[in-house]
């Protein structure tokens, strides 16, 4: 019975996780949230492997654009469409894996903390909110553009602050189109994510209880990003119910926190 009642909470937080990675509600905040409320602890390795799930969902879906990047860089057409987004997407790495490497240990502090969790879905919920009243003007996507979104992805190490929210809407701040900044947001979501599961994974392999959570974590995550993509579930429109939603759940676990 204690198996299955295990067995049951990792794949709950597994379906968590393929929808909040690429919704912009923060997946970490919510894992430290879905984790509380089932009396799981899975562990930062729990919480990377399922990780695992969602970026081999997002490499999967934009397969024909990964290979086309790497296709160019390796070739050294950097001048190139394709070869130039490779360019940005490392700038944009750039700024939270070095603060990710260095502070790491904070970091994982911070996400065993369902105070801070609380306070990173209401700074989350006032920025989506915030981008979405910013007028559009389908602004290309530069070099500058590039290290402003890798800036805003720092915040989303903190659990409650959305990655893909902090991205995307800084994308939209920016002024770009949103299905630019959806689909820029969710590929540089890949060195990140590849980067954290080399880092504390490492060569262990995966036990075989964590096998069934990443794959329903790679096949919610794959529908995740389809319904955000390809049918326009987040829009500059709809972005501050999204916001709205953070906002109030960070101030529900903050009074939640406060007196359990």
């Amino acid at each position: 019975m204690v198996f299955i009642s295990e067995l049951v909470s990792s794949l709950i937080l597994a379906v968590v996780q393929g929808i909040s990675e690429w919704f912009p509600i923060s997946s970490d905040g919510h894992l430290v949230l879905f984790e509380r409320i089932l009396d799981y602890r899975g562990g930062l390795f729990f919480d990377v492997a399922l990780h695992l799930g969602t970026l081999l969902a997002v490499v999967i879906y934009f397969s024909k654009d990964v290979v086309k990047i790497i296709r160019e860089i390796f070739s050294g057409r950097i001048k190139s469409r394709e070869g130039k987004l490779g360019l940005l997407i490392a700038l944009a790495t750039v700024p939270a894996a070095l603060v990710g490497y260095f502070f790491r240990n904070v970091f994982e502090l911070a996400f065993s903390s369902l105070g801070v969790a609380a306070l990173g879905f209401a700074v989350s919920g006032i920025f989506l909110i915030i981008a979405s009243l910013k007028k559009r003007r389908d602004k290309k996507l530069g070099y500058l553009e590039s290290l402003m979104i890798g800036v805003a992805q720092i915040f989303a190490l903190f659990p409650g602050l959305s990655r893909s929210g902090s991205t995307i809407g800084m994308g939209m701040l920016l002024g770009l189109k949103e299905k630019e900044a959806i689909k820029f947001s969710f590929l540089i979501s890949i060195p990140i994510i590849l980067g954290a599961n080399i880092l504390v994974l490492g060569n262990t392999k995966l036990s075989s209880d964590l096998v069934l959570p990443v794959f329903v974590s790679f096949v919610v995550g794959i529908i995740s990003i389809h319904l955000l993509y390809d049918k326009s579930f987040v829009t500059k429109k709809n972005l501050k119910w999204y916001g709205v939603y953070a906002l109030a759940l960070g101030i529900l676990i903050g009074i939640w926190s406060l007196i359990f």
